[in-house]
């Protein structure tokens, strides 16, 4: 198997896992009780927590990728 398609399954793993956690825990300043500040959009998020977003989506996409890996080795998936 090429590299480069180890590397763009790893890509799409790790875009897919972070779209997935992008909308978990979102709450707007309204709805977690914070007073909307003047010029910010009151729809913001109030913590969006983005590093641990990432983080997770890493682990989460490095799991998968090496699952993946592990079924074209033993040939179950042929690429």
């Amino acid at each position: 198997m090429h590299w480069i398609v180890l590397v763009g399954a790893y890509i799409i793993l790790w875009f897919l896992a972070l779209q997935i956690l992008l909308p978990i825990g979102i709450k707007a300043p309204h709805e977690s009780g914070d007073a909307v500040l003047g010029g910010v959009d009151p729809g913001a998020p109030a913590q969006p927590r983005l590093g641990l977003k990432v983080a997770i989506a890493t682990l989460a996409s490095a799991a998968l990728w090496a699952i993946f890996y592990a079924l074209v080795l033993m040939r179950i998936i042929d690429i």
